[in-house]
């Protein structure tokens, strides 16, 4: 399999406020460290470096000027004289606030974000550039005539909106990478969550869109982050009516009704005749993560790849979430074996 990946996400370790504490985010280097030990250990598998990232593919699924706030925001804050380790939010425009884009720095990084889980620090940019640009060459491999590419992502993505970080996104990269393929001719473009949490970022792009189909099983948004979408009856508007299906799940879900659920959604979204896939990858959903609560073993993830490969579609797997670092990497290569011996 065709991975593409690089190290430039080491420069990339923000602070999060979990609970009452800031700490070092549970989205660390270590967990792409492992993934790529892990994929180094398989005989077939073939590494790419990333194309020169390109920002004209951030800015068509996201908002330009937030794309410019993500590139600036951590001079502006060292040049304003600020000498914390990271740029976060302490307040964001609420309910019954209007939404108005304020013209300082910390209050951009309200209007910009909607979760205190996410900060910038100083190599967060270039990561995320990097990020991107791995996800978007991993697309245009798959244009030329591969038939799965892995996109090893970090940080990952499916939670950016349009112009709002958080959950540890900052851009889209399986939006970039759907929308890369609509650039060159795909026709219609499957998007498949499988992280335990809903993609908010990835349905607010392409809510009101009929070319991209966005499907997510994930934590019941009444219990779990980003708790304010991915609701079952959120299906689309206007020309995007209909191509937005959410399967939420209740905590402490066990991978039969996973993989049951796994079913209906893949179900669905062939009926949309898709003539590509992008997987948001996230392996957050295995019984030992630390911030989770599926039940899914690494068996679980051999038999999710010989799903996704049962889909006989060009594929672009991007990878989301998944903290029980030291068993990432086996869970992802699980997918990734089962995906090339199902083929």
């Amino acid at each position: 399999m065709l991975v593409i990946r690089s190290d430039v996400h080491r420069g990339h370790h923000c602070l999060e406020l979990d609970g009452t504490a800031l700490i070092k985010s549970w989205e660390a280097p270590a967990r792409a460290e492992h993934v790529d030990a892990a994929i180094r250990a398989v005989s077939d598998v073939t590494l790419e470096e990333p194309d020169p990232f390109d920002r004209t593919a951030a800015e068509a699924v996201h908002d330009p000027g937030y794309v410019e706030f993500l590139s600036t925001a951590w001079h502006r804050w060292t040049s304003e004289g600020n000498t914390a380790p990271a740029a976060m939010a302490f307040g964001w425009p609420a309910r019954r606030f209007r939404n108005v884009r304020p013209r300082t720095l910390e209050a951009q990084l309200g209007y910009y974000s909607f979760a205190a889980d996410c900060s910038i620090a100083e190599g967060t940019w270039t990561a995320v550039a990097d990020s991107a640009a791995i996800a978007h060459t991993a697309a245009d491999r798959v244009i030329a005539g591969t038939r799965v590419a892995f996109a090893r992502c970090r940080p990952p993505g499916h939670h950016a909106m349009k112009d709002q970080f958080g959950g540890y996104c900052y851009l889209n990269n399986a939006a970039i990478a759907a929308q890369r393929m609509r650039n060159a001719g795909v026709g219609h473009v499957a998007i498949l969550d499988v992280d335990y949490h809903h993609g908010n970022g990835t349905q607010d792009i392409f809510y009101d869109r009929p070319d991209v189909s966005v499907c997510s099983l994930h934590a019941d948004p009444l219990e779990e982050f980003p708790y304010f979408l991915g609701h079952a009856d959120e299906v689309g508007t206007g020309p995007g009516l209909g191509h937005n299906r959410n399967f939420p799940l209740a905590r402490g879900t066990d991978a039969a009704t996973w993989l049951s659920t796994l079913g209906r959604a893949a179900a669905w979204l062939e009926a949309r005749r898709p003539d590509a896939l992008v997987v948001s990858l996230g392996l957050d959903t295995f019984v030992d993560d630390p911030i989770s609560h599926f039940r899914l073993r690494r068996g679980d993830f051999a038999t999710l790849g010989r799903q996704l490969a049962g889909f006989a579609l060009p594929t672009v797997l991007v990878m989301e979430g998944g903290y029980a670092t030291e068993e990432l990497g086996h869970n992802l290569v699980a997918v990734l074996s089962a995906f090339d011996a199902a083929g």
